[in-house]
């Protein structure tokens, strides 16, 4: 007989069901969550799990850069259980460390493959593009190559790649598809007086402020907040192509509470957690999930790479030094 049962009906069952077998094991440990933001949408998933289960969850929310280096400081004594990166190559780092527990939660049967791994797997997913103040007097920007012309002189700020982790993604991803056109436009907007503002908010509230015009490289779904508060800015996906960031979730081999970690990712894959994610202007990382804003199929992204990928650290030092920041 076939089995005619809804998906989100089974979504909904095995989620109980995980989250049972949680709380039936009546831990009073608290789970440790690393996440590089949005702190909100950490928050809630937070408050919706304890509810659920009974487990607290501590969070600690920063930006890639920093909880990076905060897991590295604390390998003599780590605290935590479960990571959420702005950037996929930072769990691609850590499996290659040996650093991840294998885990598949069988909430991502609608997770596409390209977002998923045995060792993690996408909470949600943002875009790279270019915020502009509608009432800057400059002319609205197509492409990333617009924003070094001497409209924008001194009109331009870019989130620090060495923080944030989808800022990087969008510099590997640049250099991946255009080689050395990626780092002669680098150079044009650095002549054209672009500045690197610190993370991604820190980016934007130029921007916001009308001090500045535009931000090149600005993660979208900090912006769509900021529109729906009604700021006089746009969100633009350049012409030439974007990249997104999938944003992984992993367990660290480490956790002395992996089951509790466990249900963890099943709740932020279950139709409750995903909607969470979709509130806080991300795209869920599962497809039968509505969101209010693009979605990276109707994105134009930048083409496959033209040559082997760069090394986060090469390019981190190569546009450190171009921006005189070494």
């Amino acid at each position: 007989m076939i089995n005619r049962t809804p998906t989100s009906l089974k979504t909904g069952l095995i989620t109980a069901m995980t989250l049972s077998l949680a709380m039936a094991t009546g831990s009073a440990h608290a789970l440790t969550l690393y996440t590089a933001g949005p702190g909100s949408l950490a928050k809630k998933l937070a408050a919706g799990y304890e509810k659920q289960t009974g487990v607290k969850v501590d969070v600690f929310q920063a930006t890639t850069g920093k909880v990076m280096a905060r897991l590295d400081a604390e390998q003599a004594n780590p605290r935590a259980d479960i990571l959420i990166s702005a950037s996929w190559d930072t769990a691609t780092d850590l499996q290659k460390r040996g650093w991840l527990l294998e885990y598949q939660s069988p909430n991502a049967t609608e997770v596409p493959a390209q977002f998923k791994t045995p060792y993690y797997v996408a909470q949600g997913i943002s875009a790279l593009g270019i915020v502009w103040n509608t009432k800057s007097g400059t002319p609205e920007p197509q492409d990333w190559s617009d924003l070094a012309k001497p409209a924008f002189k001194d009109k331009v700020t870019t989130p620090d790649p060495a923080l944030s982790g989808a800022s990087l993604d969008l510099l590997i991803g640049l250099q991946n598809a255009h080689a050395q056109q990626a780092w002669t436009l680098f150079d044009e907007l650095k002549a054209n007086g672009m500045i690197i503002a610190g993370p991604n908010a820190q980016a934007l509230t130029p921007v916001l402020q009308g001090a500045k015009a535009a931000v090149f490289g600005a993660v979208d779904y900090v912006a769509y907040s900021s529109v729906q508060d009604g700021e006089a800015i746009k969100v633009i996906f350049p012409a030439s192509g974007t990249v997104i960031a999938p944003r992984p979730m992993m367990i660290l081999k480490s956790s002395k509470e992996q089951k509790e970690a466990k249900a963890f990712i099943d709740y932020a894959l279950s139709d409750e957690g995903q909607k969470l994610v979709a509130e806080a202007w991300l795209m869920p990382a599962r497809t039968d999930i509505s969101a209010k804003r693009p979605l990276f199929k109707t994105l134009k992204l930048l083409p496959e790479e033209t040559q082997p990928s760069a090394s986060r650290k090469e390019v981190l030092d190569r546009f450190a030094s171009l921006f005189g920041q070494r």
